[in-house]
């Protein structure tokens, strides 16, 4: 059986209550909008993206550093050998070397020092190929991580600007609320902000077409019988989900 006479209200100020919960519905819904905008994850998974793409290009970066010390080691290495070889073949030349054991001495080294520059210069051209790999691996974290920053300043503007249009909206439903409620009796409004609170913000509803519109609930004939008998100015609760039910001219009472 649906519960009335807990107390009373004018119908018309009944009435203006299903005003304010339309309101108040529509600020939820607005603030559920705000609070799960896709956005809000997209620009957390680019934030996250871009972190993981400046770590990369750090570790990229070091490596290139790394390698180009390297680099120019093996550098330094093949010009010494060689600077070596030019001084040990001038001399050859020139017939500063007279002794035969020492030319061959000689000879011998140069082809030692032949061996050791192919060696590093094959080290040295490894080091290149490194140091190139490197260098293409650092350029394009860098470049995937410019992007992911444009992509998330994209998804914020958008993010803003939704904010900003519901904002809005909140704003202009605040503005309707105010008069919508001035003048309802402060019991009426206590028990519909209680039921509110915890019916999924519906603590006022209509009976339409023998139906409860909180919990779409039709009502016996019994019920409806003992709503039918109660004054008017009688506050009903509906017997299902407690929630305030106000009699309309649809009700089929």
């Amino acid at each position: 059986m649906a519960r009335g006479a807990e107390l009373k209200a004018d119908p018309s100020a009944q009435l203006r209550l299903l005003d304010v919960q339309e309101l108040d519905a529509r600020a939820d819904q607005l603030r559920h909008r705000l609070a799960s905008m896709p956005e809000h994850a997209d620009i957390a998974a680019a934030r996250a993206q871009v972190q993981d793409l400046d770590n990369l290009a750090l570790d990229a970066r070091t490596r290139v550093e790394d390698l180009t010390a390297d680099q120019e080691k093996a550098d330094a290495d093949v010009e010494v050998v060689k600077a070596r070889r030019t001084r040990d073949r001038d001399r050859m030349d020139k017939g500063l070397i007279t002794n035969p054991k020492d030319l061959e001495r000689m000879q011998q080294e140069l082809v030692s020092l032949e061996r050791r520059i192919s060696t590093l210069e094959d080290e040295e051209i490894a080091v290149m190929e490194q140091l190139e790999e490197a260098q293409r691996e650092l350029a394009d974290f860098t470049e995937q991580s410019r992007a992911a920053r444009e992509k998330g300043a994209a998804l914020v503007a958008s993010r803003d600007a939704k904010t900003a249009e519901i904002e809005a909206e909140l704003a202009t439903i605040a503005a309707q609320r105010g008069p919508a409620a001035e003048g309802l009796p402060a019991d009426l409004l206590a028990l519909y902000d209680k039921l509110r609170a915890s019916k999924d913000g519906v603590g006022a509803a209509a009976l339409r077409a023998r139906e409860c519109g909180g919990c779409r609930l039709s009502l016996d004939a019994g019920e409806l019988a003992a709503i039918r008998a109660a004054p008017e100015d009688d506050v009903i609760r509906c017997a299902e989900c407690q929630r305030i039910l106000v009699r309309t001219p649809e009700s089929g009472l």
